[in-house]
């Protein structure tokens, strides 16, 4: 009889450690997941600075150049901020299908990149 009792807390001593082990496991996988998106959010950001920088340099030579072609200096300014404007309103009426939907499919696409490397056989 206490045999069967040892076995049994033996039994219940590796099915608690298994237990913490997969919690453990689940925790490192939601770290490694968490932390791809982060490093993948940090790194779009860079590059989006560095384009936002590009862009505003090229905005002003351009408003430049077309404000001595044109010989008034507002105009090619306001060429410039009227292209600007456009674009802005075309974003804006297309955001979803522009902006939301390929962010989130981007997102979850990450997230769910390693399921099939991690999955039990």
């Amino acid at each position: 009889m206490s045999n069967s009792f040892e076995k049994w807390e033996g039994l219940s001593d590796h099915v608690k450690e298994y237990i913490n082990t997969r919690v453990e496991l689940t925790k490192l996988q939601i770290a490694e997941k968490t932390s791809l998106v982060v490093s993948q959010l940090i790194a779009v950001t860079i590059v989006a600075l560095f384009f936002l920088l590009f862009l505003i340099f090229g905005s002003i030579a351009g408003a430049w150049a077309l404000s001595n072609w044109l010989g008034k200096p507002y105009s090619g300014f306001l060429i410039v901020a009227g292209v600007y404007l456009l674009l802005g309103i075309i974003v804006w009426l297309g955001r979803g299908r522009l902006l939301r939907f390929p962010i989130m499919n981007a997102i979850i696409k990450q997230l769910q990149k390693k399921d099939n490397d991690n999955e039990p056989s």
